[in-house]
């Protein structure tokens, strides 16, 4: 009974290993790839037209990605994974972006190559995914898309002192109790002073002591707060084409990514 009790896990976890999804078998359609087939046309139009403009005007790289589902697999590993076949923003510069959803997951995932880390910190990408949730929940996946790409592409433009010439109407705005954990972050900032004003209560010396070791626990603490997000895996991607100088895409360029980034359902 038992060998014939072990002969059945074993055919079981072969069947559903080779059942999963080889999710680098997947090509890149455009900037937008729909595999979902959710987005409308016109959306994916205009955003097609805006992230070749975010390319021409920053360099940075945005690929914006529909999947039905994701066959029992973390969105951060899926997303990772298709970032990294991708290689989506240009190599050595690393400047990409790969927004993930799952529809029937109802799961969404932003993950931030290296050199937009600084630009888009995790924080700004769980913010990006929150606003979302109002089109996402009616349906309304071109929009969603869009208020994404306009958020990231924005927090792009104006970190390089670039301006976009492509605007994207938007129709849903964010929803208030969607935007941020106010009640949370204004909690951290009074623990925060708390802890400086402990730290200093010492004396000059003892306040030098104390702001080396009380600012590193209120920092920790405050930046996890922000929303360091879902950490992936680290690694680099190698699809490569030209450049899109010509208005267009012409394919990605093997951009590098660090598991920088978040994750929201909606």
């Amino acid at each position: 009974m038992r060998k014939w009790f072990r002969l059945g896990v074993w055919l079981a976890f072969s069947a559903s290993a080779g059942w999963s999804v080889d999710w680098t078998a997947y090509k890149p359609e455009g900037y937008v790839s729909d595999f979902a087939k959710v987005v409308d046309p016109a959306s994916k139009a205009r955003i097609e037209t805006y992230c070749a403009e975010v390319e021409r005007s920053t360099g940075a790289q945005m690929a914006l990605v529909t999947i039905p589902s994701l066959q029992g697999e973390p969105i951060e590993d899926v997303a990772n994974t298709i970032a990294r076949a991708w290689g989506v923003g240009q190599k050595g510069k690393n400047e990409g972006v790969l927004l993930l959803l799952s529809i029937q997951d109802r799961r969404s995932r932003l993950e931030v190559g290296y050199g937009l880390e600084p630009i888009l910190p995790d924080g700004l990408a769980g913010s990006t995914l929150r606003e979302m949730r109002p089109a996402l929940r009616q349906g309304k996946y071109g929009e969603a898309l869009t208020a994404a790409a306009q958020t990231v592409g924005s927090a792009i433009a104006s970190a390089k002192n670039v301006t976009i010439q492509a605007p994207l109407p938007r129709s849903v705005q964010p929803q208030t109790s969607d935007w941020f954990p106010w009640p949370i972050v204004i909690g951290v900032v009074f623990l925060f002073l708390w802890l400086m004003r402990s730290g200093g209560s010492r004396g000059y010396g003892g306040y030098r002591r104390g702001w080396s070791g009380g600012g590193f626990l209120p920092g920790m603490i405050l930046g996890n707060v922000l929303g360091r997000g879902t950490w992936g895996s680290r690694g680099s991607g190698g699809f490569g084409g030209p450049d899109s100088s010509d208005g267009g895409f012409g394919g990605f360029g093997g951009g590098d990514f660090g598991g920088g980034g978040a994750s929201g359902d909606w």
